[in-house]
């Protein structure tokens, strides 16, 4: 593969010249010695080499812009005073339903006053709203029905998630050199970028560098263009040294739908860089690679992404125009054309959930399902599609749109998402859960009677459109962390750890796409308490 423009070369000479020990760190993953205290001998190497110095500082800044010391109270992310502005009224409550009365009502609730739902499930319901609009909700609902405060004061949890200063070109330069060794499961953690969550202008740039560092087996392209003309950039790692030409089978990792789930994106990044420095080093990565490609897109919704860096941390949908001019923006996860409901369910532009008038009338997911059948038609087969959002931990397959119609191979749908959240409950102890992505928080109602309303509507999803129409059989939706003390606030300080997880579960998926069905890579101990999952699911197939 060649590098695609003059300055990726420029870029990969500077850093190269000055940094020899590059090539030998991207194929044997040795740390470069500079990476300690500097000795007499590389000090001296500061003096004779000044040129190549600035060169490679140049080349970096190409791509990263120029080091800036302000804090994010002065640069990074929108000044304090427009945080409390915003913010300083609002807070999250969960309600815990229990039964279809209480969930009708919490739907319809929500419908009436457009309510922000932040996550939904069987068990429970979590939204932000001001604290004077909490008494009139509760006129609208059972008595029964009464919220406990999760997050008291959004203005200071939305302020934490920023960064705490702006990275630095050397940061970023000795960061992806060093990290670039052979990784165990925390070297993520020396990685200045993964310290904190980036705008979208870092993540491009640190993107090109990539692909400049390892061009044997990585390329970006351009999928298409946002509503406002940003780019929507993937990143395809796959192995084609064995004189490969022909296009393969190809598992599809998607992040950023929604802008304000941070979390998504950079656990994509995390994936992503993961991949590309275990290959060569790691068995099973490396195998996966040379028998599939993985399409990486971090940021899918890059104009709602990059409204939360400037305006509103907790935007969720594009900034697309709408029909009314005061309510901007459409979910580009309500935007796809299998069993589009937008008439039916998210007539309002106003409404967090609203998909369009029409199918694909979101150009972000257009460009997307573009993309996606120009590939198909060019022989590219998607075996795999993960999308990322968050929160609540769960693991959800097709159908989002019904819960009346299973998809053909639900039991091995159900299957594979059990052994992924094993995977990630022995790395990391956290518990995911596993359902039919249509089992929301009105699942009871909504299974008895399609004209019940839902606290929000699942015509139109991403992954029952790529199940359904490109056929890509193993389709999940993951639900990153937590299960509520931050919700699409979660800590930078989790940025890693959350990476960890999915790394483990993308290694299961590959595992078992291989053919080993996770046997080979993961072996448990059995005991009075191993395994439940599996049981259960043995349970069901009597």
């Amino acid at each position: 593969m060649q590098l695609s423009t003059a300055r990726h070369l420029f870029a990969l000479f500077a850093v190269l010249a000055f940094t020899p020990a590059l090539s030998i760190v991207g194929a044997a993953g040795i740390q470069p010695s500079w990476h300690d205290a500097p000795s007499h001998r590389d000090r001296s190497s500061e003096h004779v080499f000044p040129f190549l110095r600035w060169l490679r500082d140049s080349a970096v800044e190409v791509f990263l812009g120029r080091p800036s010391p302000r804090t994010r109270a002065k640069g990074v992310g929108p000044s304090d005073e427009d945080l409390q502005s915003r913010y300083r009224h609002d807070l999250v409550v969960r309600f815990n339903v229990t039964n279809s009365e209480e969930e009708d009502a919490l739907s319809r609730a929500a419908a009436q006053m457009l309510l922000d739902v932040w996550a939904f499930n069987s068990e429970y319901v979590d939204i932000r709203l001001h604290k004077d609009d909490v008494s009139p909700l509760l006129t609208l609902l059972p008595a029964s029905l009464q919220p406990s405060v999760l997050i008291p004061d959004v203005a200071a949890a939305v302020r934490a998630t920023y960064p705490s200063r702006a990275a630095t070109v050397s940061d970023f330069d000795r960061s992806m050199v060093a990290s670039s060794k052979m990784r165990t499961s925390v070297d993520g953690v020396g990685n200045i970028f993964f310290s904190d969550y980036q705008p979208l202008s870092v993540i491009t740039s640190w993107l090109r560098l990539l692909e400049a560092m390892f061009p044997s087996f990585t390329e970006i392209s351009n999928i298409g263009k946002s509503y406002e003309g940003r780019e929507i950039l993937a990143f395809r790692v796959g192995d084609r040294s064995e004189s490969e030409k022909a296009p393969r089978k190809t598992i599809l990792v998607t992040g950023g739908l929604h802008g304000r789930e941070w979390i998504s994106t950079s656990t994509v990044n995390y994936l992503l860089w993961s991949v590309v420095t275990a290959y060569g080093k790691e068995p099973m990565i490396t195998k996966l690679l040379q028998h599939f490609d993985i399409v990486f897109i971090p940021v899918l919704n890059p104009d709602g992404f990059e409204y939360t860096w400037q305006a509103d941390r907790l935007w969720r949908k594009s900034r697309q125009q709408t029909k009314r001019r005061f309510c901007r923006g459409l979910d580009l996860d309500h935007a796809f054309g299998y069993e589009w409901e937008g008439t039916k369910h998210q007539s309002d532009p106003c409404s967090e959930s609203y998909g369009g008038d029409q199918p694909f009338q979101a150009i972000e997911a257009s460009e997307l399902a573009k993309w996606a059948k120009n590939e198909t038609e060019n022989g590219v087969k998607f075996i795999g599609f993960l999308d990322l959002h968050s929160y609540s931990q769960q693991i959800l397959f097709p159908y989002t749109y019904t819960c009346m119609v299973d998809p053909p191979n639900r039991e091995n749908l159900e299957e594979l998402a059990v052994g992924l959240a094993k995977a990630i409950r022995l790395s990391s102890g956290e518990t995911y859960t596993v359902s039919s992505a249509c089992e929301g928080a009105v699942a009871r109602a909504y299974s008895a009677s399609e004209s019940l309303p839902r606290i929000e509507a699942g015509g139109g999803s991403a992954i029952d459109w790529f199940y359904h129409e490109l056929h890509a059989k193993y389709s999940y939706q993951v639900k990153l962390r937590d299960t509520g003390s931050y919700g699409f606030l979660l800590p930078s300080e989790q940025i890693v750890p959350a990476g960890e997880e999915m790394l483990n579960a993308l290694k299961y998926f590959g595992d078992y796409l291989l053919g080993n069905n996770g046997i080979e890579k993961y072996s448990f101990k059995k005991n009075d308490d191993e395994d439940d999952e599996w049981r259960d699911l043995r349970r069901r197939r009597r």
